[in-house]
């Protein structure tokens, strides 16, 4: 029975680290989602150039996830990707 008790806690804790990172990955696709959104309203000829640095950097970022993951990312702040195949930006 020992070894059962130590099943039973090792699937106990797995369980618990899967919800863990379930709601950071939660977290994570709404701060994505919002990062997106925010990019996707940047006008890049009125920035500075440090800020459109900054914003260059977080689309390169943005870009680099699976469409998949961006569009649970948007849908999670509520937001939806607008225009054609290639050129597409986000709308809250």
């Amino acid at each position: 029975m020992p070894n059962n008790q130590i099943k039973d806690q090792e699937i106990a804790m797995l369980r618990s680290e899967l919800e863990m990172l379930m709601k950071e990955r939660q977290v994570l696709l709404r701060i994505s989602g919002a990062a997106a959104a925010f990019i996707a309203e940047l006008d890049a000829e009125t920035l500075q150039a440090d800020t459109y640095d900054a914003a260059d950097l977080l689309a390169e970022f943005l870009n680099a996830a699976s469409e998949e993951t961006l569009r649970d990312a948007l849908e999670s702040v509520h937001a939806h990707i607008v225009g054609d195949g290639e050129s597409q930006s986000a709308q809250a």
